[in-house]
């Protein structure tokens, strides 16, 4: 039976890749900070699909942490055949102004732990000749907003440079692209999304099942749903300074962590 590591895996889109890959009958590496949290949820995906579930509790803006994940990458024995680099934060506050140990956190969870995994990912699978990597990113990537966006876009111009390089591997890489996704993310961030349409939402079992195919099929970009296919082709037609002036989050004042990318 294959096996999957998720990041990020206790909340938001992470959970849902959990329990669709675990209902899919692949045996699972599950990573995040709260190890009873992972506890309770290894129990239940065990319970209720009869798959393997390794938990491996991890702070990945701790690079001793994002070792130990990269050493399970690494591993011969129950090899990982498919990785998703999921977590990451809203980044609450002002860049100018901001806390600087905060940003550089963010850094650390959403571009170097993406960067360290997948290299330990693609070097064990590329090996093996087989597997497929994951990372999560956001329609953020096409926006202007702030350090968050940043991160994202770095996320996927380096997912379609990984894709590159892994031509005749035997190895892909695709990059998620959501749009606004109904998960705990913004309400626990404390992000005002109230103006925003029902329209504007995706369904987090949607996002996962299209991500999903788009794996299978070897895609290098997945942007679920057909109105963000459109925006993303708007966005990238755009002058740069109309970019820039559209595609504002409110912003109050405390950054709160979340383990799953919008």
């Amino acid at each position: 039976m294959a096996t999957v590591l998720i990041t990020g895996a206790s909340a938001g889109l992470g959970l849902e890749f959990a329990w669709q890959l675990a209902t899919a009958r692949y045996d699972l590496v599950l990573v995040a900070r709260d190890a009873e949290r992972l506890g309770r949820l290894a129990s239940q995906l065990h319970a209720a699909a009869g798959v393997n579930v390794e938990v491996l509790a991890a702070d990945l803006s701790v690079r001793a942490d994002v070792e130990r994940v990269a050493e399970r990458l690494r591993a011969t024995e129950k090899p990982v055949s498919l990785l998703v680099n999921n977590a990451g934060f809203a980044l609450h506050q002002k860049f100018v102004g901001g806390d600087l140990a905060v940003e550089e956190r963010a850094l650390e969870v959403m571009v170097r732990a993406v960067l360290v995994l997948s290299h330990a990912a693609a070097e064990q699978m590329a090996a093996r000749g087989r597997g497929a990597i994951l990372n999560v990113a956001s329609i953020a990537a096409l926006f202007t907003t702030g350090t968050y966006a940043a991160h994202k876009a770095w996320v996927r111009t380096f997912t379609e440079g990984l894709a590159v390089a892994l031509e005749g591997t035997g190895v892909t890489a695709t990059v998620l692209c959501p749009g606004f996704v109904h998960t705990e993310f913004h309400e626990r961030a404390d992000i005002d999304m109230a103006d925003y349409p029902e329209i504007a939402w995706l369904n987090a079992d949607a996002v996962v099942a299209t991500a999903l195919a788009d794996v299978r099929r070897g895609a290098v970009i997945s942007t679920p749903s057909l109105r963000y296919r459109a925006v993303s082709g708007v966005m990238r037609l755009l002058p740069r300074a109309a970019v820039r002036s559209i595609g504002k989050y409110r912003k109050q004042t405390e950054p709160v962590e979340d383990v799953s990318t919008d």
